[in-house]
């Protein structure tokens, strides 16, 4: 097995040390264009961050039982050397923004990441607010594990890809020079992901690298202040609301469902999928949260009226 460092548990003096600087910024040097902080808001960030690391450790149990199997039965072996650990790094990062962008195009998956999404702030403790039931991103990184990354290396490289994240999600970083924003997913473009603005929902998937987006279509450039937060928000602190009010509305859809169509649509279509007849009879109904990915719309700078058929979510 490879002998990796936990790279996350090294970052926690780093985390602690860079919310209390952005905390002092703000009480310093306040910004009313910026969302800043609340205590209940930043509170419960913190708070499903901690949740999370217990509801991981529980997954983490039949997801390296998969993991080592598929890894036993494969014949590749890619060593753990100087040279392979970036390749390894330039891999996970690519697997990450499929599962990254699936999860906003499927709704069962969006009531996951739903949680990540669901603070109207947009500060260092946002980067904690984790979903408990991450159990739905496993599958995407098994192509790795078949081409023989060993999955003590692939749990490296996904917390090196958590930490990066963590210093993108502030609003006290402006745009970069432009070789780094090309390149590297940026406080800027993690902006765009984070707000509710019709033209930037579902924008800037990428974990590490923004070039994702840039070849697969999903990237917009910030030009307006986002608003941060859901088309549809949720108004609680209460962190086990929080973290399954998504999967309660679908299971509300699908009691209200009319058919087995109907009923698979609720859970495995778009976040705003409606029946047939339910467009037909008021018109398309866009989709409910940061979900469906498409072509870049134009920016507009207030939120889209954009709602899921379900209520109180996103």
């Amino acid at each position: 097995m490879p002998n990796l460092p936990d790279v996350v548990l090294w970052s926690i003096p780093a985390f602690v040390l860079l919310t209390v600087v952005e905390m002092a910024s703000y009480r310093f040097h306040p910004d009313e264009d910026s969302e800043g902080y609340e205590t209940k808001d930043a509170a419960t960030s913190i708070g499903m961050g901690l949740g999370s690391l217990v509801f991981d450790f529980l997954w983490k149990i039949p997801i390296v039982a998969i993991y080592t199997a598929v890894y036993e039965l494969t014949p590749l072996r890619i060593p753990v050397l100087w040279w392979t650990v970036p390749l390894m790094l330039l891999g996970q990062d690519f697997f990450y923004y499929w599962s990254h962008r699936g999860h906003h195009i499927v709704r069962i998956l969006w009531a996951c990441h739903v949680v990540h999404h669901s603070s109207r702030k947009f500060n260092f403790t946002t980067a904690l607010r984790q979903p408990w039931t991450s159990l739905t991103v496993w599958p995407f990184y098994v192509p790795l594990i078949a081409l023989g990354v060993h999955p003590a290396a692939l749990a490296f490289c996904s917390s090196a890809n958590l930490v990066y994240q963590f210093w993108v999600h502030t609003e006290r970083v402006g745009k970069l020079p432009r070789p780094f924003e090309y390149v590297l997913n940026t406080p800027s473009h993690h902006r765009v992901h984070h707000a509710s603005q019709g033209g930037y929902l579902d924008r800037n998937f990428g974990g590490i690298l923004i070039v994702w987006d840039r070849l697969f279509g999903s990237f917009t450039p910030e030009t307006v202040q986002p608003v941060f937060g859901l088309t549809k928000n949720i108004d609680t602190f209460n962190p086990l609301r929080v973290a399954t009010h998504e999967y309660a509305a679908i299971a509300r859809d699908v009691r209200a469902a009319a058919n087995w169509r109907e009923r698979a649509g609720r859970v495995f279509g778009g976040p705003g999928w409606q029946p047939a007849q339910a467009v037909a009879a008021s018109g398309p109904a866009p989709a409910s949260g940061p979900a469906q990915a498409g072509p870049a719309a134009p920016v507009v700078a207030a939120p889209a009226a954009r709602e899921t058929p379900s209520e109180p979510i996103a």
